[in-house]
């Protein structure tokens, strides 16, 4: 089948635009139905692009490792120091500790948390760490309300029957035959008024806390998946942006790095975290603010349940010199990388390094930094080093931060490849065409106003991304939004930045990422519950980063004029 499609290809009067539309729709299918590894598929252009003709084959291997990766690795080995030494999790429970326990702060304190560690960790992994700890809070809150509301059902019930019994008497008086029975009949029927009140409490206590354990877990994966957008390291599709950036326009003038998109993405992330909180919190708890906010004294329960976070953080244990060095390095990396470039005045990089041209870039620092934890020791160093002990024991030195057994274990190596993927498709796209080709087809929407036309792209990716990894999406998408955005003369970041954002907009089905299968598996969730709630987060999310878009955006990449740096596109074999 494939030599039947290569020769008919070859008949057509564009066969290098065709043969490399052909790898790309094929990719797209593979990646869609993931019949084969989503990596596995990402290595086909090494061997169709040579194949039909279209580039090199030592050409095409260059793509699949450029400086996004490097970036892509330095973050990685950081998130894996940070997870390793449990900082994560002393940073998670003493945010809570903070917060409290009632049940809107509980929300905003776990989003909050869960969108300030998938910045910089895996959006997997934050939801993995922070769903077992919601888990455990709302059982032990739940459990204290069961026995408090125990305890006060049975007082009633005693003063309840103690009224019925004592008024009998009276009742009995005016039938004497009867008044041995009125007595029993009293009690038997207090006894089933008493169990029905205590099966209909024990209902609504179930229903309560279910809701409570639907809205709290989808709060934690929404806000990872929210929480990854920030940062330029926090999610693969950021990633891909910034590499397909530099790829297809090579003169660019690093217009994407770490500090640029912060300054973009950090507020919107933080306004679509703020409407998710009171979406989930109008869906799942109401909105009785001096019930959910707890106005006053704590109660018993919120106590017992505060205790159980406390003991959960005193299990810790103190700082220990490990968690300080990798604290240290991760606070000193993301210095490094705010101001290295940060627009408004010269960084130290362009001071030291990049005076004519651009030597040193945001992975150089990642990788410079993550290099320390396989130098610094993970134990205090001691007078005379670590020789021998008070014994006169010999005392093996302590193993260093990081060792590459556990780099191995946990570095997710397919990303890489997948990325290497992405860059190969785009330069197969320029060599042979196809992207002049899509752009000129996609000519006449210059009629239809930019902000239009992104809002439409948005909901297109955000609609793909559900049923397609973002990886994937933004692979595929990005180089077609690059051709249309110079075909239609409007500034390229205009629709790659938004639809990049949009790709990891998955709310609505458990399937669509990793955070979502987690909570789905803890939370006791329905596909109707989480369409209900993530429809209308993926609207939310789009509305946001539209205005970001057209606001503040709008002015940090001046959207109003189209850059000098997009006319030069075309990408050398």
């Amino acid at each position: 089948m494939y030599l039947t499609v290569h020769v008919y290809l070859s008949l057509l009067p564009c066969a290098s635009e065709a043969k490399c539309g052909y790898a790309i729709i094929l990719m797209a299918l593979y990646w869609c139905t993931e019949c084969m590894p989503l990596a596995v598929t990402a290595l086909l252009p090494i061997v169709l692009f040579p194949m039909m003709g279209i580039m090199q084959g030592g050409a095409v291997s260059i793509e699949y490792l450029k400086d996004s990766n490097m970036l892509f690795i330095g973050g990685l080995l950081v998130a894996i120091a940070v997870e390793h030494w449990n900082l994560h999790k002393r940073i998670a429970l003493g945010v809570l500790l903070l917060v409290g326990v009632r049940p809107s702060l509980l929300m905003i304190g776990f989003m909050i948390v869960s969108s300030f560690l998938s910045m910089w960790i895996s959006n997997t992994a934050t939801t993995a760490m922070m769903l077992p700890i919601a888990q455990a809070v709302l059982q032990q809150l739940k459990a204290t309300e069961a026995q408090a509301d125990a305890r006060e059902f049975s007082g009633t019930a005693e003063d309840n029957q103690a009224f019925e019994l004592e008024i009998s008497p009276t009742k009995g008086e005016m039938t004497d035959e009867k008044q041995p029975d009125t007595k029993a009949q009293l009690e038997d029927r207090v006894c089933e008024h008493t169990d029905l009140q205590q099966e209909i409490r024990s209902r609504a206590m179930e229903a309560k806390y279910e809701l409570l354990t639907k809205g709290m877990s989808l709060s934690v994966c929404y806000s990872a998946s929210i929480g990854g957008t920030a940062t330029l390291t926090g999610t693969t599709p950021n990633l891909i942006l910034k590499g397909q950036i530099d790829k297809l326009f090579p003169d660019n003038g690093d217009v994407i790095n770490f500090a640029s998109w912060f300054g973009f993405a950090f507020p919107n992330m933080v306004l679509m975290l703020i409407l998710t909180w009171l979406w989930l919190q109008f869906i799942f708890l109401g909105f009785n603010l001096k019930q959910t906010f707890g106005c006053g004294m704590k109660t018993d329960r919120d106590k017992e349940a505060y205790a159980v976070m406390r003991e959960e953080y005193k299990k810790l244990g103190g700082m220990k010199f490990a968690e300080v060095a990798v604290l240290i390095i991760f606070v000193l990396l993301v210095v490094l990388w705010f101001t290295r470039e940060p627009g408004f005045i010269a960084g130290w990089a362009t001071l030291l390094f990049n005076k004519e041209e651009t030597f040193v870039t945001d992975g150089t620092v990642a990788i410079l930094m993550s290099m320390l934890f396989f130098v610094i020791p993970s134990k205090m160093p001691r007078c005379g080093g670590y020789g021998y002990n008070d014994e006169g024991k010999k005392v093996n030195a302590p193993s260093t931060l990081l060792n590459w057994q556990v780099v191995h274990e946990r570095m997710p190596w397919n990303i890489i490849l997948l990325l290497g993927g992405g860059f190969a498709l785009a330069a197969g796209s320029e060599v042979s065409g196809l992207s002049k080709w899509l752009g000129d087809s996609l000519a006449p929407l210059e009629k239809i106003p930019p902000y239009a036309i992104s809002l439409l792209l948005c909901l297109l990716v955000a609609t793909f991304t559900e049923c397609s990894s973002n990886t994937a999406t933004t692979t595929l998408f990005l180089p077609i939004l690059a051709s249309m955005a110079i075909a239609i003369k409007i500034h390229p970041l205009y629709v790659m930045l938004p639809c990049t954002i949009a790709a990891s907009l998955a709310f609505m089905l458990p399937v669509a990422t990793p955070p979502n299968a987690i909570a789905f598996s803890f939370g006791k969730l329905k596909v109707m519950d989480m369409v209900k709630a993530g429809f209308m987060l993926n609207i939310i999310g789009i509305l946001t980063v539209n205005l970001g878009i057209n606001t503040w955006g709008y002015a940090m990449f001046d959207m109003g004029t189209f850059p000098q740096w997009a006319n030069t596109t075309q990408v050398k074999p």
